[in-house]
């Protein structure tokens, strides 16, 4: 009853006419962030907190905390319209969201986007208010062992599940591995295969490498097409709306979505970016024709969204309960309660109920905002698909360009991104999938640590990943992601055996 009580006064502040500004101004503010490549939910919420100075704590972190989920509800416009993702987890919308508007349903594409992200958006914070400190503590188990195993599985997953060839899959992660060792070495200090050049220490930029990867070689291709007269002509084909069949094919996947998201959400690292990886492999696994997803799959769309947009929710769990981070993100919120003399955590959950629960409403109430915003905008996006090529393509460039370059104001990335721009231009020729380079770069990191971690705290004993039994298990689903797709490729010839003992004992 108590939490109940704090439930309803949280309310009480959230609708507060100024706060209710704050919703709307946060919601607006961030969508912006995920619909412009280069910015990012971290680098939004950074630029705002020095505007946030001398306002109330609990209006402040309520706008910033609409940035927040609102650059989530974003960050699937660009991937779905122009192959260009805003943000890491926004790159497995790019594998059918952008088929999808090719194919003429980009409209159906934004709006199981804008359902997906509001049921998900939704049931996150619900779960927040009522589970928030046991999964908190489920949480605390996965140490630097664990978070290992879970990435691993997370690349296998993408690189297996994401083409045709598992080999082209594999190759493109560990090329995205070796990148990601670019930069100052964790451990020791000193930089590591940077060739003498500065800007390289702080290693290749998410951003640099995806718009290269995926917008860049977007427009070499879609060049390439219009000079040899055989560029398709994207239109909008039947209503912008969802058909009852494919509302009826994303119910499930944004179930499924909004569960892993949230689950992996609560846990340390990139957690809508594995939640979007982990989301899209179950899907294509559960799908009877695993071979159409990657040409226009609605379910390609739906869950990972939906996982994206619940991570966000989940990941204030550790971040509220806890006071630990579980990403770059939340990594900056934590500033911001501090900044306020707020310090998340066990006690301020009893100390300060007005801010936390105030907040925690004011998400209820920013998740109904940003679906009555998105919903209209999808008839104002599409129209995107009706610029003719010769204006569409410097558009994306220009775009493109402006994002990375707004970063650091470096020429070198500028040069980064054509160059990767050749080589997913190369890679699309030779059929090799582009997403399992781009996010084993922003795995890789990550996946270093835990690793050196795991073998310093066992003093170089690889038996370590055996000791425990969630590590086991992971380990045991990314050896399975390998065997999965050859076992089902050849399945006629494996159990063919079958049939011959079923046709003796039928005569």
């Amino acid at each position: 009853m108590t939490n109940f009580q704090h439930m309803l006064d949280g309310f009480a502040t959230a609708l507060e006419p100024w706060n209710l500004l704050f919703i709307l101004i946060g919601s607006i503010l961030g969508t912006i962030v995920g619909v412009l490549p280069g910015l990012g939910p971290s680098a939004g919420i950074a630029l705002l907190l020095p505007l946030t100075f001398g306002m109330d704590p609990t209006s402040a972190l309520i706008m910033i905390a609409g940035m927040y989920y609102g650059a989530m509800y974003g960050g699937s416009t660009t991937s779905i319209l122009i192959n260009t993702p805003g943000e890491s987890s926004s790159v497995m919308t790019t594998l059918d969201g952008y088929q999808m508007a090719r194919n003429g349903r980009a409209g159906a594409a934004l709006a199981v986007s804008a359902i997906g992200s509001f049921i998900a958006g939704t049931f996150s914070v619900i779960a927040l208010s009522l589970l928030a400190t046991p999964l908190a503590r489920f949480g605390l188990k996965f140490g630097p062992v664990e978070y290992f195993s879970l990435m691993l599985f997370s690349m296998s997953a993408v690189s297996s599940l994401t083409g045709k060839s598992v080999t082209k899959g594999l190759f493109s992660m560990i090329l995205g591995l070796m990148i990601a060792t670019v930069g100052i070495d964790l451990q020791s200090g000193s930089p590591r295969f940077t060739g003498g050049i500065p800007q390289l220490q702080d290693g290749v930029s998410f951003l640099v490498i995806a718009v290269g990867m995926f917008a860049i070689s977007e427009v070499l291709i879609t060049f390439e097409e219009h000079v040899r007269g055989s560029a398709p002509v994207l239109r909008i084909q039947g209503r912008l709306w969802l058909t009852r069949e494919e509302w009826r094919r994303s119910i499930m996947p944004i179930i499924r979505g909004t569960l892993i998201g949230f689950a992996k959400g609560v846990l340390p690292g990139p957690g809508a970016t594995i939640s979007t990886i982990l989301s899209y492999g179950l899907e294509r696994g559960l799908h009877k024709e695993k071979e159409k997803f990657g040409t226009g799959m609605i379910e390609g769309v739906a869950g990972p969204e939906a996982a994206n947009n619940a991570a966000a929710g989940g990941a204030m769990v550790p971040l509220l309960t806890l006071g630990l981070p579980s990403g770059g993100t939340t990594a900056v919120l934590l500033g911001a309660f501090v900044m306020y003399g707020l310090q998340p955590g066990p006690l301020m959950m009893s100390r300060n109920p007005d801010v936390v629960w105030g907040l925690i409403d004011s998400m209820y109430l920013g998740n109904v905002m940003l679906f009555i915003l998105n919903l209209p905008l999808i008839f104002i996006f599409v129209r995107l698909l009706y610029i003719p090529t010769g204006i569409l393509l410097p558009l994306i460039l220009t775009i493109a360009t402006i994002g990375v370059f707004s970063i650091d104001a470096s020429t070198l990335d500028l040069a980064l991104v054509l160059g990767f721009g050749i080589v997913g231009y190369i890679f699309r020729k030779l059929d090799v999938p582009l997403a399992p380079m781009v996010l084993a770069v922003v795995l890789g990191k990550s996946l270093e640590q835990s690793f050196r971690q795991s073998i310093t705290i066992s003093g170089g004993d690889l038996d370590i990943f055996l000791s425990s039994a969630l590590s086991v298990f992971f380990l045991i689903l990314a050896v399975a992601m390998f065997f999965l797709p050859f076992a089902w490729k050849h399945r006629n010839t494996i159990f063919g055996f079958l049939r011959p003992s079923r046709a003796i004992s039928k005569n």
